[in-house]
């Protein structure tokens, strides 16, 4: 019952809307659009692929949550990351970065515009230093959160850092329990 009321909630009056329409780069160099993610539940990560440590422990947490998921029901989630970073993470960049996590990541990048315009409309807070020298190294401080979206494309939950992968996962399946819609095969 709290989970309906949370997502609910989500879609409420007076709520700010978190997601919408993008199109971006897939990590093979293709568009990627938020209609490709219509007909089933998306968990979107924002990120990067330079990030020294969080990044990469989310990632492995996404793809455990991913993977229990995946087990009870299966092909009713996409699991997406979203550079955060398009200045450095490029089609390729992102490719093999993600192969380290789960080879069903799908990974995202576009211009610098559009990352911006996709992580506002995500409500996603990103920063990135200025005045960077070709080659220097930098952080990226951004949100650390996974964005549950239903296969309308609306949001439902997020999910924190202090979601265990199991929790989140049976979060995750709870919610497709009350799904009432169509799914995409």
């Amino acid at each position: 019952m709290q989970r309906k009321r949370v997502a609910e909630a989500a879609k409420g009056v007076g709520r700010p809307k978190v997601g919408g329409e993008f199109v971006l780069l897939d990590q093979d160099g293709r568009t990627f659009t938020s209609e490709d993610l219509k007909g089933r539940y998306s968990l979107i990560y924002f990120g990067f692929t330079h990030c020294p440590d969080i990044c990469p422990e989310e990632l492995d947490k996404m793809a455990t949550m991913f993977d229990a998921v995946e087990a009870e029901a299966p092909g009713s989630l996409t699991p997406v990351f979203i550079t955060c970073d398009p200045a450095r993470d490029d089609p390729k960049i992102l490719k093999s970065y993600l192969a380290e996590f789960h080879p069903r990541f799908v990974g995202l990048t576009g211009t610098y515009e559009q990352i911006k315009d996709v992580c506002k409309a995500y409500r996603v807070y990103f920063s990135t230093p200025r005045d960077v020298k070709p080659g220097q190294d930098y952080l990226v401080d951004h949100s650390i959160y996974f964005y549950l979206m239903d296969p309308e494309g609306d949001f439902v939950e997020a999910l924190g850092r202090q979601h265990s992968p199991e929790q989140g996962a049976r979060i995750i399946l709870e919610h497709m329990k009350d799904w009432k819609g169509a799914w995409r095969k």
